[in-house]
């Protein structure tokens, strides 16, 4: 019975196509993309095994061995892709520790195969598979075969059902639909076995892997050649909840942004790829396997499995020792500031979440050293916590009225009391403890809860203003801030005034900070904002002065009252140039008829330096921290105590200038 060998031409064609493809666009770097190739060499060998057989077949042979020998060959060759299938897709999952693992697994893997190895290779004398002494006839345990691919389909549905959350949708139909045109080919064959189709089904299947799964587009950054940043999203992502342990390189170019800026897109594109030559060359070198990734920024990272976890710190320093010289290409000589830290995942950096938010900017946080950083020295399990459920922590906040108003009081020069002071946010979780208010702003201005955390603070402040305790203290009002966010709402004034109207409070009892980075933009919204609530009679300050970038027409414009200098000025106020600095700045908005307010104050010896310096108002840790409500009128009230004449006429009063921590 002659046969058709028209379908295995086809697959042959196909899958050298296949070869040549994976080749050219390297998909040769993992072992899953090994698998891959492996799948693809064996399915060439097994169709040119099944033309040789069905031409022996066709001719008289009187060589037995010969025949014995090609359809033996193909068998074992055809049969392999079953075992390769599975590998390919514990290689997806990211399961192959789990594997290496457990027995089991590892048994299931390889004893179909061991079986239908072992019946073929001893079928020369056992003819128990096939014979062809009176022609090509399958022998009585043929069916075996079919037997062990059908186990092998099945284990492969099962697993990927099992690690579906592993895979992309695309992926699974991709996978999916290889075990089934295979299935398809043993029904058609077992049908017309005439029809050569099982090889051609194989191709095809391989064909359609590689478009729905292998694609370097997806996942190879086009600069540098390695695995870029959603590839390692990916891997990483699925790495925790299967429980596998990595070591990772992270390797941060500390001074990216100056290097493109100064050298241009192309240029710094071409730096990226002599960095990647040099990661490969150290992987190279100590003879690991370790994943190379390019994340963006100059951000890179070498991920070591577990079987070459013990060379990631001969890496980690191989990468500090390759870059901390002169990088020479392109006629240019580039000195880098690598950044370096060896991570031990989950041990040292529990989540995926933790992991990304921490190799984000690490190299912003710690200092560039011509040594590697262990992550368990600079990692805060606690820190980065707050950062991976912010959202959460501040949704909670809110619905369980969480947010507390601390004050911090502000002195007056001129007066020789406190007399105003400002109102901060707080926040005590559960959980975490003391939550950053910087951070608290910044997630709230993205996620736009800080309107609603705007509207309960200030409501808090109302409440404390209109209580016949507040009117006790003698202040003269209460400081407000307002964020970015909040001063581009178009109805913030109306939320304000309702607020005041609620609790019958006077606008003179409110000054609102605004900050120097919100008056640098120019929208409509906080113009008529800032016009409305200055009309209603509500004072503003200017808070940070001197760190940002606000056009000086821009300030002059604004109806602001007072202007708060920023900390870092008090820091410097030693600095000669500094010094002259703040003289002509104080005299300046002096002659604007503003008032200032130097905030950081921390020693008698500022206070002093900034009293004669004409500045109006005092704020800072020296006088006190911020403090809860009962606290801060239990703090001003004993400010209030009577005192001899001597401290009275002393500038400022004595009991005021004790550093907090003695009066609270």
């Amino acid at each position: 019975m002659d046969r058709n060998i028209s379908f295995d031409v086809a697959a042959i064609f196909l899958l050298y196509l296949l070869f040549f493809s994976t080749i050219f666009r390297k998909m040769t770097r993992s072992l899953t993309d090994r698998v891959f190739l492996g799948s693809v060499v064996c399915a060439v060998f097994s169709s040119h095994f099944d033309i040789l057989s069905a031409l022996f077949d066709s001719v008289p042979v009187s060589s037995h061995p010969a025949l014995y020998f090609v359809h033996t060959g193909y068998l074992l060759i055809h049969n392999a892709q079953s075992p390769l299938h599975i590998m390919f897709v514990v290689g997806l999952t990211d399961t192959w520790h789990i594997v290496r693992k457990k027995r089991f697994l590892r048994t299931m893997l390889w004893l179909p195969y061991s079986v239908t190895f072992l019946l073929l290779i001893t079928n020369p004398f056992t003819r128990l598979v096939f014979s062809v002494e009176e022609g090509y006839a399958h022998g009585p345990l043929f069916s075996v075969l079919y037997v062990n691919v059908a186990l092998y389909i099945i284990m492969d549905f099962c697993y990927i059902i099992y690690y579906r959350r592993q895979l992309r949708l695309r992926r699974i139909v991709s996978l999916c639909s290889m075990a089934f045109l295979c299935l398809l080919a043993i029904i058609l064959h077992l049908i017309w076995p005439v029809q050569l189709v099982e090889c051609f089904a194989v191709a095809l299947s391989l064909f359609v892997v590689s478009i729905g799964v292998q694609r370097p587009e997806d996942y190879i950054d086009s600069f540098t050649g390695l695995l870029k940043h959603s590839a390692y999203a990916y891997n990483m992502k699925r790495a925790f909840p299967n429980g596998k342990h990595v070591n990772i390189v992270m390797f941060n170019i500390g001074n990216y942004a100056a290097l493109k800026t100064m050298l241009g897109y192309e240029t710094a594109s071409t730096m990226l790829a002599v960095i990647a030559d040099r990661l490969r060359e150290i992987t190279r070198t100590l003879r690991c396997r370790a994943g190379l990734y390019y994340l963006d920024s100059g951000r890179f990272r070498m991920v070591f499995s577990e079987q070459d976890r013990d060379k990631s710190e001969a890496a980690a320093q191989a990468v500090i020792d390759a870059f901390s010289h002169r990088l020479h290409f392109n006629s240019l000589d580039i000195n880098l500031v690598p950044c370096v830290v060896l991570s031990r995942c989950p041990e040292e950096i529990e989540s995926f979440a933790s992991l990304m938010a921490f190799g984000n900017n690490f190299h912003e946080k710690f200092h560039c050293t011509d040594r590697y950083i262990l992550a368990s020295d600079a990692y805060n399990p606690n820190e980065f916590g707050i950062q991976n459920n912010i959202d959460s922590i501040i949704d909670s906040a809110i619905l369980n009225d969480k947010f507390e108003v601390y004050y911090q009081p502000i002195y007056s020069v001129r007066q020789k009391r406190y007399a105003s002071a400002e109102a901060l946010l707080r926040l005590f979780d559960d959980r975490y403890g003391f939550i950053s208010p910087e951070l608290i702003v910044t997630a709230a201005e993205k996620s736009g809860a800080i309107h609603r955390i705007g509207e309960l603070i200030f409501e808090k402040v109302c409440r404390f203003i209109s209580e016949g305790e507040y009117r006790q203290l003698g202040l003269d009002y209460i400081e407000i801030n307002l964020s970015v966010a909040q001063c581009m709402r178009s109805d913030l004034a109306d939320k304000i005034l309702a607020a005041m109207k609620k609790y019958n409070v006077n606008a003179a009892d409110i000054n609102l900070e605004i900050t120097e980075t919100a008056i640098s933009y120019s929208q409509k919204a906080m113009a008529d904002n800032l016009a409305r609530l200055s009309a209603a009679g509500l004072s503003f300050s200017l808070d940070d002065y001197g760190t940002g970038y606000s056009n000086m027409k821009r300030l002059i414009s604004l109806p602001l009252k007072i202007v708060k200098l920023d900390k870092s000025f008090v820091d410097e106020q030693h600095n000669p140039k500094m010094w002259v600095f703040l003289q002509n700045t104080v005299k300046m908005l002096k002659d604007m008829e503003m008032e200032i307010v130097v905030e950081g104050i921390e020693t008698h010896e500022m206070v002093e330096a900034f009293s004669s310096l004409n500045c109006d108002f005092i704020q800072g840790y020296f006088f006190s921290k911020p403090i809860p409500e009962e606290s801060f009128v239990s703090f001003i009230l004993a400010s209030k105590e009577p005192a001899s004449a001597a401290s009275k006429e002393a500038a400022p009063a004595a009991d005021s200038l004790l550093p907090w921590s003695e009066k609270v």
